[in-house]
């Protein structure tokens, strides 16, 4: 059986608070929660690949530590300027 777009976007949010480092967690919770429901079909599986990533090579592509790959730069700056402004925010 296929699993249905709700049961698909309750996993990845849980998958993204549940991350293996907590400075993970906290960036891509948040981010989930907020925009996973809108996401397009593409961007899904592309968020889901990256989900399936090791969080110690994902965490420098956020800080800018390391360059991003060209496949994931968009939806990490997207993940990038949320976490900024979720941080600043009062």
């Amino acid at each position: 059986m296929d699993e249905t777009r709700e049961a698909r976007l309750k996993r990845m949010t849980m998958r993204s608070w549940r991350r293996g480092i907590k400075e993970m967690d906290l960036i891509f919770g948040p981010w989930a929660e907020v925009h996973l429901a809108w996401l397009d079909a593409d961007t899904l599986e592309l968020y889901e690949a990256l989900l399936a990533e090791n969080d110690q090579d994902i965490y420098p592509w956020i800080t800018t530590a390391t360059r991003t790959p060209a496949h994931y730069a968009a939806l990490i700056d997207q993940i990038r300027t949320f976490a900024r402004t979720r941080i600043a925010a009062p």
